[in-house]
């Protein structure tokens, strides 16, 4: 048998047969394919900026938790930087001119472990600041009394009772200060007309 079998004239060859394409449909697959990429090239960089802004924001959040860390370590250990202050000022003079070598050798020693304190203090980024002389701030300092002082304008902080701290740039103890206030004034000049004769 002979592979020629006639096919009904119906049934036309496969590969002979032109397939129906509507006039849009070459442009469309482009239309859309660009589309898709616009849209992919929008998501990427979109992901790409979140991703950068993530970057950064863990970053400063790393270098806060390094600076900022030991805040509540520096704070206690302020409290006993404090006490020895105390100790020092309570004898310091006294002890010195009529003590003997042992005492003057122990106030030496606790005056060396003090400044070893504030400059182990200052290695890790707390630093003491002594505003005397300043115009006082309710951000850096906190004001116990005011003084009545001539001599300085008023609001100025005359006495420091305790020193402040910053870590960094925050606050970590607000100083305690006394505030000049304006000095009495004199006596109300008398403002009533004088009286017609």
């Amino acid at each position: 048998m002979s592979d020629t079998t006639a096919r009904p004239s119906h049934e036309a060859d496969p590969e002979q047969t032109p397939v129906a394409e509507p006039a849009n449909d070459a442009a469309d697959p482009a239309i859309a394919a660009a589309r898709e990429a616009a849209e992919l090239k929008d998501k990427l960089l979109r992901t790409l900026a979140e991703m950068e802004n993530l970057r950064r924001r863990t970053e400063r959040e790393v270098a806060d938790a390094r600076m900022y860390g030991i805040a509540g370590f520096a704070r206690d250990v302020l409290g006993i930087s404090d006490n020895m202050h105390r100790a020092l000022d309570a004898g310091r003079e006294e002890l010195r001119g009529s003590a003997d070598p042992g005492v003057k050798t122990l106030l030496e020693g606790i005056e060396l472990t003090e400044r070893e304190l504030l400059k182990a203090l200052e290695r890790n980024g707390v630093r003491k600041f002594d505003p005397k002389g300043q115009k006082f701030d309710p951000n850096l300092h906190q004001a116990m009394y005011e003084v009545p002082d001539s001599a300085e304008p008023p609001g100025t902080v005359v006495q420091v009772i305790q020193p402040g701290y910053m870590i960094g740039e925050r606050i970590l103890r607000p100083a305690l200060v006394a505030v000049a206030k304006a000095g009495p004034k004199g006596p109300p000049e008398d403002s009533t007309p004088p009286e017609a004769a």
